[in-house]
């Protein structure tokens, strides 16, 4: 039986980590001996993994990794790492040189500094592995790459590697060492070859996969009762679901629904999911007036009947590699308004099966106007959503062959 380790940095609630956990469950049992190991041991999502599957953490943290406590839990983890064996102080050089070239940039990055921190500091696995996958950009490909032997080595790449503040100095020479480099989109895959143009032939796609039936089954539970969003009498809910983070732009969603109130338009925005913002974002949401109709509803381990009672999802974000949450929409028949940026532009193919906008408040509320204003249209939206291809077998392949 073929051993295979997969290393995540965290199991918190997020698109790559459901897209690992749907990965696993296509892998026969009967063929694979499947490990996990998260390099920061904590997450919801431990809850979700397979009984069969060995989680190699002593004692999986099921409590959310965005939490106050989950950044506590972080930052414990890196200060455990960088005294073990004092491999911190190895990396002093590469951490001023690397926040030098962010300074520079006017962009500070702190987890692309102590990524490499965290790697070099776990503990290291003694198995020998006949496939070993970084299912993540960061720590968990830089501890493939240095910490764990194997036959084969892959690693995958869910964002826009430039955007996200990916470079050469940072990885060292990590994907060197790696076989095969799985990128989620062809621009994710465009994205991490301007950095890496030596590595075309051994990077490959790997779409995103889901688990459907659970899904579908999922969505048909009801929502709670003491929900923001049950409550709400507004004509028009809007849902996001993503981490409350620079990437996800809340703040622009946030000047686009006060644009949309003033044109007298009954909306209600309902995001799902936490993070470091969630102070400044409800402080703007106080600013603006808008405490009664932008709600952060904060995470949930169901997130699927909100996606079928919303009137329309918005996903406009400063980039993507490829979004977990608009599939998921498409998967449940909803109507789509996304920002013309990396990712999203893939996924949606704007007056065929949503709209894409500039990433402005007016663009993103006008979007959002013209679907609401427009019934028939976003009936349109909806069955081209559902007919949108979502499964891909080639993908598949390219990542088994690595097990031949």
């Amino acid at each position: 039986m073929k051993k295979i380790l997969f290393v995540m940095n965290t199991m918190g609630r997020a698109g790559a980590e459901r897209a690992l956990l749907a990965l696993i469950k296509n892998l026969p049992k009967e063929e694979y001996d499947i490990s996990l190991y998260v390099l920061i041991n904590r997450g919801e999502l431990f809850d979700e993994v397979p009984d069969y599957v060995h989680i190699l953490n002593k004692k999986p943290d099921n409590r959310s990794v965005l939490s106050f406590g989950g950044r506590l839990a972080i930052i414990h983890t890196v200060l455990r790492c960088f005294f073990r064996h004092a491999s911190g102080f190895r990396l002093i050089g590469y951490f001023f040189k690397n926040l030098k070239i962010q300074l520079c940039a006017h962009r500070l990055l702190p987890d692309k500094l102590l990524w490499r921190t965290i790697a070099n500091g776990s503990v290291k696995l003694q198995d020998t592995y006949d496939l070993a996958v970084a299912y993540i950009e960061g720590a968990s490909t830089y501890y493939i790459a240095e910490r764990i032997q194997a036959k084969k080595k892959a690693a995958f790449v869910h964002i826009d590697y430039q955007k996200a503040g990916y470079n050469k100095t940072v990885d060292l020479d990590a994907y060197q060492k790696i076989d095969r480099v799985f990128a989620v989109s062809k621009e994710a895959r465009e994205s991490f070859l301007r950095v890496y143009p030596e590595y075309n032939k051994k990077t490959f796609l790997f779409r995103n996969l889901h688990d459907t039936n659970r899904i579908a089954s999922l969505a048909k539970k009801p929502l709670p009762d003491n929900s923001a969003f049950v409550k709400s009498s507004a004509c028009y809910k809007l849902l996001t679901v993503g981490r409350l983070n620079y990437q996800k732009a809340y703040d622009i969603a946030i000047d686009a629904l006060a644009i949309l109130r003033k044109r007298n338009i009954d909306a209600d925005w309902f995001v799902l999911g936490e993070g470091s913002l969630q102070k400044e974002l409800t402080r703007q949401i106080a600013k603006k007036g808008l405490s009664d109709h932008f709600f952060l509803l904060g995470s949930t381990n169901n997130p699927y009947p909100y996606y079928r009672a919303a009137t329309i999802y918005v996903h406009a974000t400063h980039f993507e590699g490829k979004s977990i949450a608009i599939e998921e929409a498409q998967l449940l028949s909803k109507a789509i308004v996304a920002s013309d940026c990396t990712g999203n532009r893939e996924q949606i193919q704007s007056g065929t099966n949503g709209i894409l906008v500039t990433l402005t408040p007016e663009a993103v509320a006008n979007g959002i106007e013209t679907l609401l204003a427009n019934p028939s249209l976003i009936q349109r939206y909806e069955q081209a959503g559902r007919q949108t291809l979502l499964t891909h077998p080639k993908d598949m392949d390219a990542f088994l062959e690595l097990l031949e």
